[in-house]
């Protein structure tokens, strides 16, 4: 089947989408937490909500800033990110493919920042040094100019920078 008519076959139906973009979702998921059964959790409670009120608009696109959100919102649960943190700090570090400012982009900087950015700002850091994509890339995704995108990199590398300078003081 060809890609533009499984996405099609995918969003007629939450089971389809699933199937489709589960896999995709959970992955994404797991890269936020570095937890594979917290990013299945994540994954399945998002679907279990959807299922009563979905519509063929629910794409991946619309899935992966769901995931995204609710990742965020797992870490800012403070019981969560005690749980997050400590499990990372236990497990050996992970390849950072892009950095901030020479940082690896894990669970315990997401956690430093997700209390001094809002969603917007949140959703750009995960965005650009967790998923990994271009500044194009993110402007598309998120349906904002590169310049608003820059910006808002330019706002988080600020907050990283604050954070530096606190934790040397």
């Amino acid at each position: 089947m060809e890609p533009a008519r499984k996405a099609d076959v995918a969003a007629q139906d939450p089971q389809g989408a699933y199937r489709s973009w589960g896999p995709a979702l959970i992955r994404k998921a797991d890269r936020i937490l570095r937890s594979r059964e917290d990013a299945v959790d994540v994954v399945h409670a998002l679907f279990a909500d959807l299922i009563p009120r979905w519509t063929t608009e629910m794409d991946l696109p619309y899935l992966y800033r769901a995931v995204t959100n609710r990742c965020l919102n797992v870490v800012r649960d403070r019981g969560n990110r005690a749980r997050l943190l400590e499990r990372e700090q236990s497990a050996a570090a992970p390849v950072g493919r892009v950095r901030l400012d020479d940082q690896i982009v894990g669970v315990g900087l997401i956690a430093a920042l997700v209390d001094r950015l809002d969603d917007a700002h949140m959703e750009v850091l995960v965005g650009r040094f967790v998923d990994d994509f271009t500044q194009e890339e993110l402007a598309e995704h998120l349906g904002l100019s590169r310049k608003t995108i820059g910006k808002r990199l330019d706002r988080i590398r600020d907050e990283v920078l604050k954070l530096r300078a606190e934790d040397a003081s």
